[in-house]
């Protein structure tokens, strides 16, 4: 019996996640990918000597699926990933960290011990979780992350929820989907030993998946066409034509809006609602000290109108470059908007505390880097048409734009195009 031939559009994460489990499930993988190095929006640049990420990710222990795929390509987690307890620790000592342990009974002593909340603010938080999960971190689709927490003190609010939910979401509270946060939630409390720990990214992007992945499709006979734009996708009796190349399948697995032009004349629907979508950026400065250190490696920072990053990350604390250390901002559309001088000017003088003299190296936008995770958000599903599957963070699904979710769509369009390819009739696809 031939194998089946499937073409995966696109070398992201959910593209790599979708082309070696195609591969593993004995199809002939074509990879198609416009840049000429995989990883999209999660993927490492050289800029003066330094390799920098594309902006700062994190991990959880519950990224189960990502952890799996590193580990089948040969990119070890505990190698590349440094796992720390969940901590919201800020530079004046304030916040919230999580003992290793089971995540629920770790997460109530944490609470319990939080550093600036009062006995009032730690009831009403806990009061408020017990709720949630009696009602299985289930909420009205329409309330935002706002209105989830509006009865919080603005101390819980400002200390753990508006910055939890800017990290997981890349979302503001006001406008962000208390339904998708509650299932962050829930996976990070309940599954299992180590679920809620932070995984931090030892060295760059592009080895803890991207490049590994890459070699192992090489070896397993995959064939790879980087620095190759798919212009056109035509629709034939069997299956599906890149230029003259027929293939049994095709993952789409670029972004929303290639995805809605390759679509657009097969599944117009399905194409409206792709390109419907709006985006969050995330710009990330990266500063240079050569002695300073950081409270922790990942630091919480209060945030404000002239204060915009959330998070600052010290590399050199992570297995890093020493002394360099990079500034997240994120829902970043206000910034984008003021230009990334004046936003790297305000990281500069929000850090001085913290980093005094500290020289600016290089800011980095991605202005499409997620998308706005919103109540009610009216997601494309992952079946476009006989044999075309979509495949990215932003299909339908319980997760916010995450790698874990990326990964899981991968997977998922890998299985979808595996049983279509072998179980369609010849000439009976369309």
């Amino acid at each position: 019996m031939r194998a089946p031939s499937v073409a995966v559009v696109g070398a992201g994460w959910a593209g790599l996640a979708a082309a070696v489990r195609a591969t593993e499930a004995g199809s002939r993988v074509t990879l198609f990918e416009t840049a000429a190095r995989p990883g999209g929006r999660a993927r490492a640049v050289e800029s003066d000597g330094h390799v920098l990420d594309n902006g700062q990710h994190i991990l959880i222990g519950a990224y189960v699926r990502t952890l799996a795929l590193m580990r089948c390509v040969g990119a070890e987690p505990g190698r590349l990933l440094a796992r720390l307890p969940l901590t919201l620790r800020y530079p004046d000592g304030r916040g919230l960290v999580m003992a290793p342990g089971a995540p629920l009974v770790a997460f109530v002593r944490a609470v319990a011990t939080c550093r600036g909340w009062g006995w009032r603010d730690r009831a009403a938080l806990l009061a408020a979780a017990s709720r949630w999960a009696i009602r299985g971190f289930h909420c009205d689709p329409s309330l935002t992350v706002g209105d989830l927490c509006r009865d919080l003190p603005p101390a819980v609010r400002e200390l753990l929820i508006d910055p939890l939910c800017v990290a997981a979401l890349n979302t503001p509270a006001a406008e962000a989907s208390a339904a998708v946060l509650l299932r962050v939630l829930h996976d990070a409390l309940f599954a299992g030993h180590g679920s809620a720990d932070l995984l931090l990214p030892r060295r760059p992007l592009s080895e803890l998946l991207p490049s590994p992945a890459l070699h192992w499709l090489r070896a397993a006979g995959a064939e790879l066409r980087m620095g190759t734009r798919v212009a056109a996708l035509r629709s034939t009796e069997t299956g599906w034509a890149i230029e003259h190349e027929a293939f049994d399948a095709v993952v789409l697995a670029c972004p929303p809006s290639e995805a809605a032009r390759l679509t657009r004349a097969h599944a117009p629907a399905w194409s409206a609602r792709a390109a419907a979508l709006h985006y969050e950026p995330i710009v990330t400065v990266y500063l240079q000290h050569g002695s300073a250190r950081l409270p922790a490696p990942m630091t919480a920072l209060p945030a404000g109108a002239a204060a915009p990053a959330q998070f600052a990350f010290d590399q050199g604390a992570l297995g890093g470059t020493p002394g360099l250390f990079s500034f997240v901002i994120s829902g970043a559309a206000d910034w984008v908007e003021r230009g990334l001088a004046a936003s790297a000017d305000a990281v500069l003088a929000q850090a001085q505390p913290l980093l005094p003299g500290a020289r600016l190296v290089r800011t980095l936008a991605e202005k499409r880097a997620t998308f706005r995770c919103t109540p009610a958000l009216d997601r494309p599903p992952a079946a476009v048409a006989g044999g075309l599957v979509a495949a990215g963070d932003y299909v339908e699904g319980p997760y916010p734009a995450t790698l874990e979710g990326a990964v899981r769509a991968g997977e998922a369009a890998a299985r979808a195009v595996t049983v279509a390819a072998r179980t369609a009739p010849r000439g009976a696809r369309r």
